[in-house]
């Protein structure tokens, strides 16, 4: 239910947000309980990710969905166009809210969607707690709506200081963009005397900008955010890959084509002893903000999972829990267990979600997993190390 390894972040984050943590903890120990009794059979979930939109206005360079090798460039314009209407949008959230999920807004980028206002609106009507996952560039027009509606948490991606960020996500201004737009929210709730939303900043670590990890502790600083996770790059091999769908395809006739965007043909330029070293001075560093690297990770662990292909954890990730826990909803209505295996129990299109979350298809999904415990790419998946 809750890693160990894990624990002092999941005390960090009670202590900035208590009552979302012990709303998730309970929320976990249900679904962890039907996890042990049940075969198949799961208590609601957590946490319902809305996937608003394939479209982004980056192309971040370790993107699975739009980076170097992202799947969302082979994608057909009819589909990247998908999303699912304001009227669908919120049957789902009134089907949801007996059982008061918190709902994260994602994509691509969830800032693109045109009724994002209006969605926000709703979910926070129905007294749910909405997180929004965005790149940022946006945020300065939006930034008093954001706080007038109640967003709760802002999980915003920032990769560097300005030189790093911009080569990152590819294109100039971008650091400056978002940065002025989380500034503005940062002063505006200054003046009114409010909490939310609260900022949480994600990092990847990436061969461009792991020598200056540290300089983003000072960056998030300045926007007053509650907390920074260091994110562990997400990478695989052909090999892995193709081990991963031929499990697939035996098991459920199909392949997970999303995981392609992770794909590399050789591992990450990275000098682990000085990510080591980084990483323990991160650490030690005095700072308001709660720091966390994630997964958390030994030193020897650390060492083979950027110089082998084939690691697995030696400490925790024994089991994937991700789909008694959260599900995915995506802009063609498919409800998914998992972000990036493709798999799909249902549509919302056609179904509640309510009926498709223990119907045959996800039940058999969540027996098989059970059984197996995780697939072969499930070492590189942050998922295995949540719960």
């Amino acid at each position: 239910m809750i890693q160990l390894r894990n624990l002092k972040r999941n005390i960090a984050k009670s202590i900035t947000q208590p009552g979302y943590a012990w709303k998730a903890f309970k929320h976990r120990l249900l679904s962890y309980l039907t996890y042990t009794i049940h075969n198949g059979y799961s208590h609601y979930p957590e946490t319902v990710d809305l996937f608003l939109t394939y479209k982004c206005n980056l192309r971040c360079k370790m993107c699975g969905q739009w980076g170097e090798a992202g799947t969302s460039k082979e994608m057909p314009p009819e589909e990247l166009k998908s999303e699912l209407s304001l009227e669908k949008i919120y049957e789902i959230i009134d089907d949801i809210k007996k059982f008061k999920p918190n709902v994260t807004l994602f994509g691509g980028e969830p800032l693109l969607y045109s009724n994002l206002e209006k969605v926000v609106s709703r979910i926070k009507r129905e007294g749910m707690r909405c997180n929004m996952i965005t790149n940022g560039i946006l945020l300065e027009k939006f930034a008093s709506s954001i706080i007038d509606l109640g967003i709760d948490e802002i999980i915003f991606s920032l990769d560097g200081p300005r030189d790093v960020h911009d080569e990152v996500r590819g294109a100039k201004g971008t650091f400056d963009r978002a940065t002025r737009g989380l500034k503005l929210i940062r002063d505006i709730k200054g003046k009114s005397g409010i909490h939310n939303p609260a900022i949480s900043i994600s990092s990847t670590i990436f061969e461009i900008n792991y020598k200056r990890l540290d300089e983003l502790i000072s960056i998030a600083e300045e926007l007053k955010a509650s907390t920074i996770t260091f994110h562990h790059l997400i990478f695989l091999s052909k090999e892995k890959y193709d081990k991963h769908n031929n499990m697939f395809k035996g098991y459920y006739g199909m392949v997970c084509s999303d995981w392609k965007g992770f794909v590399r043909d050789r591992l990450p330029d990275i000098d682990v002893d000085f990510l080591i070293k980084k990483m323990e001075d991160i650490k030690k560093r005095d700072s308001k903000v709660k720091i966390a690297f994630y997964p958390n990770f030994t030193n020897d662990e650390i060492r083979r999972y950027y110089t082998e292909f084939d690691f697995v954890s030696s400490n925790y990730g024994k089991r994937c829990l991700s789909p008694w826990m959260v599900s995915y909803i995506f802009p063609d209505g498919s409800v998914r267990p998992c972000q990036s295996l493709n798999f799909s129990a249902g549509n919302v299109r056609d179904s509640t979600f309510s009926s498709i979350w223990n119907n045959e298809k996800y039940m058999r999904f969540r027996k098989i997993t059970k059984r197996e415990k995780k697939y072969p790419i499930c070492t590189r998946c942050t998922e295995l190390y949540r719960f």
